[in-house]
């Protein structure tokens, strides 16, 4: 039972230490701890699947588990920070017609989300 007991501990710990990574891209500017947590004030979690926001399981948009990693933006533009940025701000200049809601995210509050979301590897 003690093993099982330290076997957990360790797990709990690790998962833990890799919720903060380094973000893969940086975001001049950013600040991914805000980020964290204005993805939950703007309620991103209500369409999302986003990995270390508490209640964020939608199912509206995409998940965006290792978002660092990906290729694009909304299969659009190329998944770099200034793309990131406008896209958190005004969706619609990236993608017209999108169903991401244009959410009133002013440029220093995209910058702190897009490097938050650069730490979803």
């Amino acid at each position: 039972m003690r093993q099982g007991m330290w076997l957990g501990l360790a797990g709990a710990l690790m998962m833990g230490a890799c919720r903060h990574e380094k973000p893969l891209r940086l975001v001049a500017g950013g600040d991914p701890e805000a980020g964290e947590h204005l993805i939950g004030t703007f309620g991103c979690g209500s369409c999302h699947v986003v990995p270390g926001i508490r209640g964020a399981n939608g199912m509206v948009g995409p998940p965006l588990d290792h978002f660092a990693r990906r290729a694009f933006i909304a299969g659009e533009v190329p998944n770099d920070a200034d793309y990131l940025i406008r896209w958190l701000e005004v969706p619609q200049a990236i993608e017209p017609g999108t169903a991401m809601p244009n959410l009133g995210v002013s440029e220093g509050q995209a910058r702190s989300i897009a490097a938050y979301l650069y730490t979803l590897r």
